[in-house]
């Protein structure tokens, strides 16, 4: 039988982000670690020498927060060379003869983990969930001593999204994380064989669900079970042999009268329950899941949804939040996101320069919000300069782990593993190319459901590439339809390099669209002050003197791309202001910066993409 939850600690309901941070893999045995540890900023990386490891640390901290934000209650914000985590947990003694796994959301970036004087776990890579076996290390009943080290080094290569470089914030570039900056948690399996993350894949053509369950081992005897429920109960069960394969694999075939289509008009979820049983046909490892059925398919120019053309009306969500930074505030702040995207009539958003918390990915899931999943590798280059965003091999390993976790979320129609990368050798391939092919092949290999952008804006480099997009921020909407223009005659806009000469492979009629325009440059208090500087308001273009003039050049601009019957979509800059960007639709707050009834009448529409065949 599934092992039960421990008794909640002391305190437990001030935990701060107390939600099962992994909703599509749940399990009953699970212990929240959020809250304060111990903390100290090590600033010349040089706290093994000194004994860091060993003991205790002379702050404290809130825990998943990083220490630049404010709710960590730090809120250091130069540069942090290495940082230190100190805590002592007591083991549930219900978990008695289970193994014990701690599990990190996120920690940036180069990380080392101790329990009890022992190293469990190394992992470099700030956007990606890792996972330490605790082995003989924790013992039921007894504490358990964790120490954490993370390095974040202003001059090391790493893929940062839009963390500053320079000590301030500028234009797009915002503050750090470092650290710890999302949930820390137990969780007690089964040491014999034991259920690892599934990956679901639907199957709308023959109304079934393909689902993989991997496992620890394989005793003889042992078999899996999946049992898929909607609300009117139990819809399908299979079962398969455990003894065989490190990875069974399961057809779910829903009846034709329980096939319910996962949409953004109708989100349908069903329930998942994954069991795996012994010889005996008793339950000895058992897990919560969900899935969605949906397609997604190329035909033409077209990206179609379950089969139809469905104009994706995306807003780019940077998912930055003023007092947690990278990281939420509470579990209804994603879901306030989401609200806040459809209010203004979109329909989905890009995901961008950050790997969201799984958190957001599930409630998108429920509330039918069509995303694309992205990498925070913005300005990856090579031949000008040391850039610390350069690539090298642990951008494509990063990125396996972002689609192995994120694999069977019905809500992620597309994957980006690049943006606006540079490559001026025009003359020679180089590792970026070699790193743009990579990723878009592991893309490809892990996950040939959905469509890939090789890379968003600047250089496509990879000729098969599923789909092809620009980014073009002019802000006179005749100018602007001037330069879309040209894709009725498969000349679309694309993004040329400096010298004039292009950065990309040669457009081969792929479904195309505008993947970041307007970021228009509205800031309402700023407007009323004279004199105001980029460097404390910024965005694209001339700032509109009214907020009616903002709405007229909002609906001009996405007019252009509505009226397009071969755009498929678009992604409008941006859903919130960031620090000193003040772009956003609404404040970096989430207040309301200008009326949005005007922006969802004006996106509202049948597109031209939608009404032609």
């Amino acid at each position: 039988m599934p092992l039960p939850h421990p008794t909640t600690p002391s305190g437990a309901a001030d935990l701060p982000r107390p939600e099962h941070p992994r909703p599509q893999f749940v399990r009953d045995a699970w212990l929240n670690l959020n809250g304060t540890w111990q903390f100290e900023i090590d600033r010349a990386d040089t706290g093994l020498e000194r004994g860091l490891r060993e003991r205790p640390l002379a702050d404290r901290i809130t825990v998943p927060f990083c220490p630049e934000s404010e709710l960590s209650g730090i809120g250091e914000t130069d540069f942090l060379e290495a940082v230190w985590y100190r805590r002592t947990v007591t083991v549930p003694a219900e978990w008695t003869g289970s193994r014990v796994l701690l599990h990190f959301g996120a920690v940036d970036h180069d990380t080392t983990v101790w329990a009890d004087g022992v190293e469990v776990a190394r992992h470099r890579g700030g956007f990606t969930p890792f996972t330490a076996d605790l082995g003989e290390v924790a013992r039921p009943g007894a504490e358990l001593t964790l120490v954490v080290r993370a390095r974040d080094s202003r001059h090391g290569v790493q893929a940062r999204g839009k963390q500053a470089t320079w000590y301030a914030n500028t234009h797009c570039h915002y503050t750090r994380t470092t650290g710890i900056w999302q949930t820390v948690w137990l969780e007690a399996v089964p040491r014999a064989a034991a259920l690892k993350r599934p990956r679901i894949t639907p199957d709308l053509a023959s109304g079934s669900f393909f689902l993989e369950l991997p496992l620890t081992a394989n005793p003889p005897g042992h078999r899996v079970r999946a049992v898929l429920s909607d609300e009117r109960g139990e819809v399908v069960t299979a079962t398969s042999r455990a003894d065989l394969d490190l990875a069974p694999r399961l057809v779910l075939p829903l009846p034709e009268d329980r096939r319910r289509v996962w949409s953004p008009a109708d989100p349908h979820l069903y329930d998942l329950t994954l069991e795996l049983l012994d010889a005996d046909g008793t339950v000895v490892d058992a897990a919560r899941s969900y899935a969605g059925l949906r397609s997604v398919s190329l035909r033409g120019k077209k990206l179609l949804l379950n089969g139809e053309p469905v104009f994706q009306r995306l807003v780019l969500d940077q998912g930055y939040y003023p007092d947690g930074l990278m990281t939420a505030p509470s579990d209804a702040a994603l879901v306030r996101d989401i609200e806040l995207g459809l209010a203004a009539g979109f329909n989905g958003a890009r995901l961008h320069q950050k790997v969201f918390e799984e958190r957001f990915l599930h409630h998108a899931d429920r509330l039918g919000y069509l995303v694309w999943g992205e990498f925070g590798d913005w300005g990856c280059e090579v031949g000008v300069r040391d850039d610390n965003q350069r690539p090298d091999a642990s951008f494509v390993t990063q990125w396996l782990e972002v689609l192995e976790r994120d694999h069977s979320h019905p809500s992620i129609v597309g994957w980006c593993p690049l943006n606006e990368t540079y490559q001026h050798l025009h003359d020679r391939l180089t590792v970026l190319d070699d790193v743009t092919r990579g990723m878009f092949l592991a893309t490809k290999q892990a996950d040939p459901t959905r469509p890939v952008i090789d890379a968003s804006g600047y250089a496509h480099r990879v000729p098969e590439t599923d789909v092809y997009d620009s980014h073009c921020y002019e802000q006179d909407p005749a100018e602007f339809a001037k330069l879309m223009a040209g894709l009725a005659e498969d000349r679309p806009y694309v993004n040329a390099a400096p010298d004039g000469r292009p950065w990309s492979v040669p457009y081969a009629g792929q479904p195309y669209f505008c993947s970041e325009f307007g970021g228009i440059w509205w800031d309402p208090e700023a407007a009323a002050a004279a004199g105001d500087e980029r460097d404390v308001s910024w965005g694209y273009g001339e700032r509109p003197r009214t907020e009616d003039e903002f709405t007229e050049r909002f609906a001009g601009l996405t007019g252009v791309l509505l009226d397009d019957p071969d755009m498929f979509g678009y992604c409008y800059t941006q859903l919130t202001d960031v620090f000193q960007e003040r772009n956003g639709v609404y404040r970096f707050d989430r207040s309301e910066k200008v009326d949005v009834a005007p922006l969802r009448r004006a996106q509202l529409r049948v597109a031209a993409y939608e009404d032609t065949p």
